[in-house]
């Protein structure tokens, strides 16, 4: 599989209400890839910020050369590439995108 192919996964995208000292505000994680997760009043805020988070944590798996999950198969349909643009962490996989994943453990 290539890099392309893990952030094309559709992994299951957890939500819930917490309520933090009188606020509500929203956590979103994604259960499969592990503990991190986002919260914020936003959803839209958090949504942005799980999907740093889940980039950043599949490229770092892969880098260790532990690829994550393959619950499904990868969406042919989403453009990856300019979503990390997007969200800002497009150098997490500039110039490795195409490139298969076991190619860049140790990187």
């Amino acid at each position: 599989m290539h890099v392309r192919d893990y952030l094309n996964i559709p992994y299951i995208l957890e939500a819930q209400p917490v309520e933090r000292d009188g606020t509500w505000t929203r956590r979103l994680r994604y259960p499969e890839l592990g503990g991190f997760a986002a919260e914020h009043e936003d959803v839209e805020q958090a949504l942005l910020e799980v999907e740093r988070l889940r980039i950043a944590e599949i490229m770092r798996r892969l880098r260790a050369g532990d690829p994550p999950p393959v619950p499904r198969p990868p969406l042919q349909t989403t453009d990856q590439a300019w979503w990390a643009r997007f969200l800002g962490v497009g150098d997490l996989v500039e110039g490795l995108i195409d490139r298969p994943a076991a190619d860049i453990a140790g990187t």
